[in-house]
């Protein structure tokens, strides 16, 4: 495999800590509904713990409400359940058919925690993307001491795969500064 391999390789490994972020920022609350919310909640399905997306349709109706329509009706208290137990603080209500969770709106107090929380998520991706970099680094020194690529390909390789950690940080800074924004937004 030639060092240009490796390094394509690596890139894909920081494009999917770029994907996991995107994913657990969803997960944080803003002002806004969002079902993506929701993507973390386990119900007991007759036995199994099964997300809550592959059991129930999850949707917003307006842009504080959140909706869950499970395709089997016997859920529903269970479904409740599950979401009052969820770190989410949401209080859900079931009217028989559905189950309507409103979101309060943030104070400034909750906010800053959130804006915390998403920075600490963000120095998490960083921390991903610099381990990816390291192995990345190594792959290649070895490359270099098996003989397969010369020393100036080692120093092109370490310099490519720095402007690929460069590149990806930014991204994840982009990311967070994106999300904070819209945690701040009232």
């Amino acid at each position: 495999m030639t060092y240009k391999e490796s390094i394509a390789k690596f890139e894909e490994k920081m494009g999917v800590v770029l994907d996991v972020q995107k994913k657990e920022f969803a997960a944080v609350r803003t002002g806004r509904a969002n079902p993506s919310l929701l993507d973390r909640i386990q119900v007991d399905y007759y036995g199994t713990m099964t997300p809550l997306t592959q059991m129930a349709t999850v949707s917003t109706p307006d842009p504080r409400t959140l909706m869950v329509t499970p395709w089997d009706k016997s859920m529903l208290a269970k479904i409740e359940k599950a979401i009052l137990a969820s770190d989410l603080g949401l209080t859900p209500t079931n009217d028989g058919t559905v189950v309507r969770m409103s979101l309060p709106h943030l104070t400034e107090e909750r906010r800053r925690d959130l804006v915390k929380l998403v920075k600490k998520i963000a120095e998490d991706m960083r921390i991903a993307i610099r381990n990816v970099r390291r192995d990345a680094v190594e792959a290649v020194k070895k490359q270099e001491k098996d003989g397969e690529i010369t020393e100036d390909d080692l120093k092109r390789a370490q310099d490519e795969i720095q402007k690929a950690t460069d590149k990806h940080i930014a991204e994840v800074d982009k990311i967070l500064a994106a999300k904070e924004t819209e945690i701040m937004q009232v």
